[in-house]
């Protein structure tokens, strides 16, 4: 019969190159470098998800680590210390007051923007005031109680847009901040009588059929730059490699996500995977209710709309709420990583 048993110096050599084996792989885990990413768990961080869940950040060497904010405009001082590597969200007056104090931060992609057919920000009245008559046109905003999120935001800067197609101004309406989720009840409340309200929130609103959008010819505020992604300088600067990576991982993302959106849903090839991300990373855990919003546009090569972000600044400068008056959008924006990750990937071609 043969000898089984193997000699300790055959389980010793086994043993070595079984680590050495394993040495490459470990190696390649202990390399990835941190990215601190803020988070505000919103549907339009879905390219960041989907890039984190494809492995895409991986790929490149990075180990993304979320850490979460009430809001964009509370991620602000820790970018400026470089505490937080990337960020997004709504721009609002914060961002260039932050810029003008020397605060370092970037806009450096889009993160959501509306466009024909994915206005995933629009106008709601209360549907007792539009079955009544009551309103009718943007002129009948006059007098009404209208949400908004906060003073100096893209979302004021929406409400505005369409009370200037109505011929009025901030002042002709009772004008009161709430979050998005507090839309839902203060309309059931009737507590509201419009809002500026955002996906999904908005489509949670007209399932319950507390109020209904208004704005069906999408005529207010048309191609908004909504919301951007935001490095740090030491980012940046410091870090000009990594930034490129994650810009690289980010856009495929956004790729993948422009290949999920069809006739204004996200219905595309690839949607049962984009929308099981959503329910993954996000606190909406109903596919179907992620199936009915209307969702975000944004831009497959990370490009953005500056003159949406100008518009939007001349109205926070009118607010008095900008502190340099001669500060431009421009200012801010640096799409340098974007630029040089299009000549990489080449132009976007919808799968």
């Amino acid at each position: 019969m043969r000898n089984l048993a193997v000699s300790p110096v055959r389980l010793a050599l086994a043993a070595g190159f079984a680590v050495l084996a394993a040495a490459p792989a470990l190696a390649q885990t202990q390399a990835l470098a941190k990215v601190k990413v803020g988070n505000v768990n919103t549907v339009s961080d879905i390219s960041i998800y989907i890039a984190d869940k494809k492995g895409y950040f991986k790929a490149e060497g990075l180990d993304i680590e979320f850490i979460g904010f009430q809001s964009a405009a509370r991620m602000i001082a820790p970018l400026g210390t470089g505490e937080l590597d990337v960020g997004g969200g709504t721009v609002g007056a914060g961002l260039y007051n932050a810029y003008s104090r020397k605060i370092g931060i970037a806009i450096v992609a889009d993160k959501g923007s509306s466009k024909p057919g994915y206005n995933f920000s629009q106008l709601m009245v209360r549907k007792d005031l539009v079955d009544s008559g009551r309103y009718k046109t943007f002129a009948d905003l006059k007098g009404l109680k209208i949400a908004t999120v906060a003073k100096g935001t893209g979302n004021a800067a929406t409400l505005n847009f369409a009370l200037k197609l109505g011929g009025l101004t901030f002042k002709d309406a009772d004008i009161v901040e709430l979050g998005f989720p507090q839309h839902v009840p203060a309309y059931a409340n009737k507590a509201i009588d419009a809002s500026i309200t955002n996906e999904p929130t908005l489509t949670l609103i007209e399932r319950r059929g507390l109020a209904v959008r208004v704005d069906k010819k999408e005529q207010v505020y048309p191609d908004h730059q909504t919301a951007v992604l935001l490095y740090s300088d030491k980012f940046r600067k410091e870090r000009a490699g990594d930034a490129l990576k994650f810009m690289r991982a980010y856009i495929r993302g956004a790729r993948d996500y422009n290949d999920s959106l069809k006739d204004g849903h996200i219905a595309g090839p690839n949607a049962d995977e984009v929308i099981a991300t959503l329910v993954q990373y996000t606190e909406v855990k109903d596919p179907a209710l992620h199936r009915d919003t209307t969702p975000n546009a944004c831009d497959p090569n990370g490009n953005i709309n500056i003159a949406s972000l100008e518009d939007d600044l001349n109205f926070f400068k009118a607010d008095g709420l900008i502190e340099d008056k001669n500060i431009k959008a421009t200012d801010v924006i640096d799409l340098s990583f974007a630029q040089k990750v299009q000549a990489e990937l080449g132009p976007y071609v919808k799968k």
